[in-house]
Formats: structure tokens, C-alpha cells, sequence
């Protein structure tokens, strides 16, 4: 998977672009995750926040659109394509002011971009 495509969601994910997914809820592979607060696109690294309410001690966590599996507006669910443990462990998500910034989003895309090619995330 190129490092953009981290970015978009996939073709196959039932996402219909306009649609706006906040308030869906947020399941991985193995178990609930959150509910979507809000999705955003800065320099073209589509993503959204999920937050994960008391699962990771009231924490949001930031999850780039490729990363959907399933989209399912009629069950207001999104689908990811890892496990909680996988989004947990991502680069922390602490303030707003990181949607915009650069370095903070490479570094997200990075690790859901090795989970994806089947490589050990850096740490």
C-alpha cells in the first residue's frame, strides 16, 4: 500500500464522500473503539478523531481514513482494518493543534501504513 493511499479511504469501504461520519460508532477487528468526533483533511492527510471515551482513559486517538475497512451508514459504524491494541499503541493524540501538524500526521500515517504492509511499527 503506497504511503498516500494511508490518506483516502479505500474504493471498496462504502464511504460516499460528503457523507459526514461523526457520531458513528468505531469498531476494530476485535472490539469497540470509540464514537467518530470529527473528520478532517489538513494537507491532504484525510483522517479522523475517534474518541475512545473510558477504553483508553478518556483519550482521542487519530486514525487515517485508509485505515477504514467498512463504512455502514445505515448502522452509523465504521469499520478499521487493526485492533484496539494496534490503535492504542499509534502516536499519542494530545491537543486539536496536531490535525495540523505535518510531522505529528507522518508519523501517524507511518505506523498505519507498516501495520498495513505486515512491518513492526518504530516506536
Amino acid at each position: 500500500m503506497p504511503t498516500d493511499s494511508i490518506w483516502s479511504f479505500r474504493a471498496d469501504s462504502g464511504y460516499v464522500e460528503g457523507r459526514d461520519p461523526t457520531g458513528f460508532a468505531v469498531h476494530a477487528s476485535d472490539g469497540a473503539v470509540g464514537r467518530v468526533d470529527r473528520q478532517a483533511g489538513h494537507f491532504g492527510m484525510r483522517h479522523l478523531v475517534v474518541d475512545t471515551g473510558v477504553w483508553v482513559f478518556g483519550r482521542s486517538a487519530l486514525v487515517p481514513v485508509g485505515v477504514v475497512r467498512r463504512v455502514d451508514p445505515a448502522a452509523r459504524t465504521v469499520t478499521l482494518g487493526c485492533t484496539r491494541a494496534e490503535v492504542k499503541a499509534a502516536p499519542r493524540f494530545r491537543t486539536d493543534s496536531e490535525t495540523m501538524d505535518r510531522a505529528y500526521l507522518a508519523a501517524v500515517g507511518d505506523y498505519y501504513h507498516r501495520l498495513a504492509v505486515g512491518e513492526a511499527p518504530r516506536p
